[in-house]
């Protein structure tokens, strides 16, 4: 795992450990999303001691899904005026967002929520059903059968991948996947290698405890990227399990082509993320 989604993950442990603390107070009956307090008003202490006052909105929205400036200021003893500070700060991170809602009279208020990404700082079992559930198959299969299993799976996601790159010149459909690849977990890029090839390496694997106790995974991976590319030769050329610090693929197109242009391949920068 990544030092950041460790981060990411701890973060949200301690959000939710300190849940119903910040939660102790009740906002206050028909209270409207304004400023009611004077600015420069300091922050009254009823939070969670040590819990940050962003972390502990983060907590009390992934508690009870959406909330007001004003609630979630009122619950956590906080001026409406730096509980909005607050908020925007955290959207401009794409932790969370705001809609418009039109309860009783007067106007609209934004309600907040929390994004996927907000989401994401939380602890995530999927991983260990993932692992539980691999090591059920291995159990109760024959190994060819789970191997036929993983080789669907690599099918089924290779023809997801290449609806969602596209037709196009190679170097592009790369950097697409690239962006794909990220957005999954991976710490992913892609390098020209010599004329023709290109090599993608990926630095953290978001399969990996799976991987290491059934290694089979990373025959799928090998697969799903032959299947995604099938106008390529694709070998593996580095792999964390053999004491490598990354797994590599090396793509040689099998059909005749134009030298590349030795540039790395553009992901678009809309949804770029940096490895």
């Amino acid at each position: 795992m990544s030092a950041t989604s460790m981060g990411a993950t701890a973060l949200g442990a301690k959000a939710l450990s300190a849940n119903h603390q910040a939660d102790r107070a009740q906002p206050a009956k028909g209270q409207a999303d304004h400023d009611s307090t004077a600015p420069g008003q300091p922050e009254a202490g009823h939070q969670s001691p040590g819990l940050p006052t962003r972390d502990a909105a983060l907590a009390l929205l992934i508690r009870h899904g959406a909330g007001t400036a004003a609630e979630l200021a009122n619950r956590l003893s906080v001026s409406v005026q730096v509980m909005r500070r607050h908020l925007r700060s955290l959207e401009e991170e794409g932790l969370v967002e705001a809609s418009l809602s039109a309860e009783g009279p007067g106007r609209p208020s934004n309600r907040w929520q929390l994004t996927g990404k907000g989401q994401s700082l939380f602890p995530d079992g999927s991983e260990h059903f993932a692992l539980g559930l691999m090591q059920s198959l291995a159990g109760s299969l024959p190994p060819a059968a789970v191997q036929a299993l993983l080789e669907h799976q690599a099918q089924q996601k290779a023809l997801d991948y290449r609806r969602q790159i596209g037709d196009g010149p190679l170097q592009l459909r790369l950097g697409r996947l690239v962006q794909l690849r990220r957005g999954e977990g991976y710490v992913a890029e892609c390098e020209p290698d010599g004329d023709k090839a290109w090599i993608i390496s990926e630095y953290h694997c978001s399969v990996m405890r799976i991987a290491e106790q059934f290694p089979c995974v990373c025959d799928q991976e090998l697969q799903l990227i032959r299947h995604t590319f099938p106008d390529c030769a694709v070998e593996r050329v580095h792999w964390r399990l053999d004491k490598g610090h990354s797994c590599g693929f090396r793509l040689t197109p099998t059909y005749s082509s134009q030298p590349n242009s030795g540039q790395t391949p553009p992901v678009p920068a809309s949804t770029a993320l940096e490895p």
